[in-house]
């Protein structure tokens, strides 16, 4: 348990900050990981300390930056960005960013939404726009030896050239137009090899879609798969800026509760943040309706954090490692977390 001795020049101050599982409100029955194995090490080296708590990772870090802390106990992600001004432990447990979305089935709008999205209207017009060429290049060719097929006028003329690429393409071929010039039949002949590529792909990303709309749900199993749309995740969580770098709208929440909600709500598609603190939100909720994805992403080592010039560092690291030799840290984890598979 936290020593309560008032504060001399041989007391360590404590901050506390972080989520659950790892750090508890002062007022819980529950302690957490990092606070437990801090407790553990501590007794080992018989330091006397104190805990302050902070509502914030960042507020915390802050207070360290400027010596008024002289550790910060929680599950703080060891990053290049945090190093600049601070030291760490080595980590006490190794996380990863991840995936949790509503699981149930599309809406109808859902399934045919992407059917009406802005890409596909580009894809339609360069389509398009390609046809207008080949028709173009058909009726040039074509309008002087046979104008019965191709007439002089433009608008007749490339129609029908138009119409000659699209029942070229998709292998119908009604017979009512057919090119009789050399360089008829060459714009012809290339046009069926290149649309045999084209026609292809095309039919095959519709069926695709067609497929996986009607047949899936709503769950997020690859981050790919947020592009574009909102995701939640933490404030000054390092899921903000992986979320940006894979061109998600980042919605960020003052705590993974308020972030959930948002998900059960259906104002984000999902919530991307650190593994071990959502299978521990899912263990205690039970929801039936949400899914972690098995996909991990930005591995990253929780540990804790210290000024620059502490001389505490080293004791740490050895009273961690021994407590990891002889299985103590896993016993801590295992106590909040399921084994994930």
């Amino acid at each position: 348990m936290a020593q309560t001795e008032s504060s001399t020049s041989d007391t360590l101050l404590v901050g506390v900050a972080g989520s659950q599982p790892f750090v508890f409100p002062s007022n819980s029955d529950s302690e957490g990981i990092a606070v437990e194995i801090w407790e553990e090490l501590a007794a080992k080296k018989n330091w006397v300390f104190t805990y302050q708590y902070f509502d914030q990772v960042e507020h915390a870090l802050s207070d360290l930056s400027q010596n008024k802390v002289d550790v910060v106990v929680g599950p703080i992600s060891i990053t290049s960005t945090r190093l600049e001004n601070m030291r760490f432990s080595q980590p006490f447990y190794n996380s990863s960013l991840s995936i949790v979305s509503r699981n149930e089935e599309l809406s109808f709008w859902k399934k045919i939404e992407p059917f009406f999205s802005l890409q596909l209207v580009i894809a339609v017009g360069i389509f398009l726009f390609i046809l207008a060429i080949v028709g173009t290049l058909l009726w040039l060719a074509e309008r002087k030896n046979s104008p019965d097929q191709f007439p002089k006028e433009p608008v007749n003329g490339i129609g029908n050239g138009m119409w000659l690429a699209i029942v070229t393409m998709s292998t119908v071929g009604y017979g009512d137009k057919a090119p009789v010039t050399l360089w008829g039949r060459i714009i012809t002949g290339t046009w069926i090899l290149t649309s045999l590529i084209f026609a292809t792909s095309m039919v095959a990303g519709i069926a695709s879609t067609l497929t996986i709309n009607s047949m899936g749900t709503s769950t997020i199993l690859h981050i790919e798969e947020l592009s574009q749309k909102k995701a939640g995740t933490l404030m000054n969580s390092p899921a903000v800026n992986f979320l940006k770098e894979n061109k998600a709208k980042a919605v960020e929440s003052s705590s993974l509760q308020e972030a959930m909600d948002k998900l059960l709500a259906k104002e984000v598609e999902a919530v991307v943040f650190d593994r071990p603190q959502l299978l521990y939100y899912t263990k205690q909720n039970h929801p039936e309706n949400l899914y972690i994805a098995k996909a991990e992403y930005f591995k990253q080592g929780y540990g804790f954090a210290f000024p620059v010039e502490s001389d505490l560092i080293y004791e740490v690291n050895r009273a961690l490692l021994e407590l990891s030799e002889n299985q103590e840290i896993e016993k801590i984890i295992n106590g909040y977390l399921d084994k994930d598979e």
